[in-house]
Parts: C-alpha cells; structure tokens; sequence
C-alpha cells in the first residue's frame, strides 16, 4: 500500500515545513510497526519549493490470517482468498489504520516545535495508485469533491493487454486542493475504507468515537453523510443510528451562526446609534441570567453551549459557584476555550469552569445533581421524532433542579425583512414553534417529568405576533409538592 502528500512553499514559508507538521525528518527514512505490517516513511523530494512525503505499508497477508486466528473466540480461515488478494498493494482500512498511527500527532493539528503550522492551509497534493473503489469513480468524486478537493480518479484496466476485459474495481486517485494537514489526513482516514468498504478489524462501539473525532469540522455537513457513516461502521445498524443523533446535533455548531446572530442582532436601519436598541442576543441572555437567579442556583449546566457566549456571561456572576458547558462538537468546544481564554484565565476563574464533550440524545451521569441547566436556541435544531430522547435526557435523567429553554417565536417572524416568507431564521433549524406549540410541549414536558413551568417573552413583544424569543423556565417539585398536589387533584 502507498500513498505521497506533496506540499508547494512559497512566500517566504518553504516545503520542507511539512517535516515539523508530520514530526518526521525529511532526511530520515523511518519504519514503525504497525499491526498489519511495517510502514516506511520517506521523502521521494524535499527542497523549499516542493516537498513530497511517502507512505509505504508492507502487508503480509498470512500474517495477518495467523493473527486473526489467534483472537478470542477467532475461527482461522483457510481459504485461498485470506492468502491471495489485494491487501499488500490497494489502500485500505489497513492504510488508514497505519495513517493514524504513524502520523497521529499531525492528524490531531498539533506541533509544539512550530504551533504556528497546524492551521495553516497548503496548496497539497495526494496520491494514491491503487485504491478500491466501490460504486466506481463516480462515488470517489461524490465523497472528495464536497470537501473542496480537485479529484481526479482514473480507472485501473484489469489488464493493459486486454483493453475489452474493461475497468477493475480500483482507480489511481489524485487529489489536488489547498487545505490543512489535519483536516487532509482526517478525510483520509475515515473515507479510505469508506471507499474500500470492507474494514479489515472488529467493528466495536469506540469506531463512533473514532469517526466522530476524524469527522469534526466536515462530516456533519457532508452530503454524502450517510454513506460515509453506514461504511465505515460497516452498516452496523445501532452504532451508524448512535453516530447519525451525534452529527445531527454537531450540524449547528459546524454551521455559520453569523446570519442567525445578524438577525439576531438586527436594528432598523433609521435609528441612530445612541437609541439603538440591544440585540435580541443580548436580551436573551439576560433574560436567562434572571431566571437562573431567581431559582437561587449555583451550579449550573449550559447544554449545547456551542462556542460559549452564553458561558461568558454565567461566568461574570460570581453568585455561580460551578458553572459546565457541554457540546456535541469538538470544534465547538474549542471555540469556547478560544472565547474564554481558558489558557490565561486565573487559577480560581478556571476551577469555576468545566467544558465537556457529549450528546443530549442520551443520559449521561456527568450532568446529575446540578441546580439548573439552560438549553439556550438548542430544541429547534433537533430533529422532532427526537425530540423525546433529549427530554428524557435532561428532564428524566439529569433532572436538574431547574431548567431554561429558550427558542424562536415563529409568529415573530415577519418582523424582520430580511427573512424571506416561510423560512426558518437559521438554515439548520428543524422546526420554529409558534407560542400555543412551545406552550403545549413545554406544558407537556412538565407534566411528565414532575416540573412546573411559566412562560416568559424575549425582546419587544408585538401585541399581535408577540415576542422574538419565547423562554420556559421549569422548576422541579420536591416529592411532598408532588404528592401535595396529587392529593389536592384527588380531592377535586
């Protein structure tokens, strides 16, 4: 197996850089052991100007079958296919593996020698000759193109000799674009055995893990998402369905809130700025900071807390004496510690402030035993048939003393002109309720789970259409309260 990532320099910043990156000396050829065989790393060209870094894997197909066999609970398999196929020579999950292994410190975008080059884009160049490609060249062109790669996959003849025997199911893949190295060996990682679509190990829950982690910043927006999650877990129908309810929600924080906050934050255009009026951001975030005092709490929960405006304002109340965010998404969480300075911030700010990765498709202890939590412009991004999964999650499971929910008003709607009729204020939203259908689940989700609730408006209500922002804050009855009521209701 093999595969070359070439780099052009230029403006002052040499080729050779993509030594540091990859944290492999281009005047070194080096060999690591791998589980399917030794990989070779090596530079065919290093100079200022082009800099070209090889991978080759060595794989030993009867090893691998002797390997296999000694697994737990493992059947050897002595057919002639286990000795005799395309695994030494056509990339695979085999590669991918070895690309995480060898290159894992560029994969994860990190260099402590020059921290300045994981985020840099390079005008790069991916080769790989033999790669299995099943559904043809049209499915590598689907799967590459989206990522902004100039693909180009040319079908491999079964035989020069014998032009009419036609295409084998291999194509020689050239990818041409200008990207980082993390997000480039990322997309490799996960869409080499896409492509194959035969992985080569045991398929287990941690591959979610895996997928997520490779997949941040580009999978929960690819077109072709299903497909890529559906191979790559080998159609595994629990742990595709687990990845899919994780990327759903990672899709807001992958997307560019700037036209929400915009609209958000909109005035009109004849007021001057002396009178201008404070975004409806702003008022909603105060309006959460008011409610989450009222309820006396300390600790507090900020689900879905994307790139963590909201976590700056909990954070200036000194009254709040824990404070957590929690995210689906990697990139957003790394936004947040960005926004809040996390890395300068005082020690006793820091000991205030927990950031944590999850989803609120599912119960997750981490989130017990706080006062409240805040789900701030989160329900409306998820879709409806899951809507009871994310009430069970936190008003079921976590059940916090109180909790915050805040959502868009439809009604509100035409207010704003740049909001075309019909459309939703964000492109991600799944739905926009109106105040009866925000009162109805609302009301609804209290009675199931032993809260009481009260609505409140966001922003400058319209006697017609009502507020921009419609807020719920439920608070959770103590078990007496409970029974009190239930007795007083038997009465009646």
């Amino acid at each position: 197996m093999f595969l070359t990532i070439s780099a052009a320099g230029g403006a002052g910043r040499p080729a050779t850089d993509l030594g540091f990156l990859l944290h492999k000396h281009p005047e070194k050829a080096q060999e690591f052991s791998t589980s399917a065989g030794p990989a070779h790393v090596f530079y065919p060209e290093a100079d200022a100007e082009r800099c070209t870094v090889a991978l080759l894997l060595d794989v030993d197909p009867v090893a691998l079958v002797r390997n296999r066999g000694r697994g737990r609970g493992a059947a050897p398999d002595a057919t002639l296919a286990q000795y005799v196929n395309d695994r030494p020579y056509a990339a695979s999950s085999l590669l991918a593996v070895a690309l995480g292994q060898v290159f894992r410190t560029a994969l994860r975008g990190q260099c402590d020698a020059r921290p300045e080059l994981p985020a840099r884009a390079w005008p790069l160049r991916i080769q790989v000759p033999a790669l299995p490609a099943r559904g043809g060249a049209d499915v590598v062109h689907r799967l590459f193109e989206p990522l902004g790669w100039t693909v180009e996959a040319r079908p491999v003849s079964l035989d020069e000799a014998f032009p009419e025997w036609g295409d084998s199911r291999y194509v020689r893949l050239t990818l041409t674009g200008s990207a980082t190295l993390s997000a480039a060996l990322r997309q490799l990682y996960v869409l080499l055995p896409v492509l194959d679509a035969a992985k080569h190990y045991w398929i287990t829950a941690e591959e979610v893990d895996k997928l997520l982690r490779a997949g941040d910043g580009w999978l929960a927006g690819h077109p072709e998402q299903k497909l890529i999650v559906g191979r790559y877990l080998a159609h595994r129908t629990a742990l595709t369905r687990k990845a899919l309810a994780h990327l759903e929600l990672a899709r807001l924080a992958e997307s560019d809130d700037s036209a929400a906050e915009e609209l958000d934050n909109a005035v009109d255009d004849e007021t001057d700025g002396e009178n201008a009026p404070v975004p409806l951001a702003v008022q909603r975030r105060t309006a959460i900071l008011t409610a989450i005092r009222e309820t006396g709490a300390t600790r507090v929960l900020d689900l879905g807390c994307g790139g963590g405006q909201l976590l700056d304002a909990l954070l200036k109340d000194q009254r709040l004496t824990e404070v957590v965010g929690m995210d689906v998404s990697v990139r957003a969480l790394a936004a947040a510690h960005r926004r809040l300075h996390t890395d300068r911030m005082p020690e006793r700010q820091r000991a205030r402030l927990t950031l944590i990765q999850g989803s609120l498709m599912y119960t997750d202890s981490r989130l017990k035993g706080y006062d409240a939590a805040v789900l701030s412009e989160v329900v409306e991004h998820v879709d409806p048939p899951r809507l009871p999964a994310l009430e069970y999650a936190v008003f079921g499971a976590a059940r916090p003393g109180a909790v915050v929910v805040t959502t868009p008003n439809a009604e509100y709607n035409g207010h704003w002109e740049s909001l075309p009729a019909g459309e939703f204020r964000h492109a991600d939203h799944r739905f926009e309720w109106s105040r009866a259908e925000f009162a109805a689940w609302a009301g609804g989700v209290a009675e199931r789970h032993g809260y009481d609730v009260t609505l409140r408006p966001v922003g400058p209500e319209d006697p017609v259409s009502g507020p921009p922002t419609q807020l719920a804050l439920f608070i959770r009855r103590t078990d007496r309260e409970t029974t009190d009521r239930d007795d007083k209701e038997a009465v009646a």
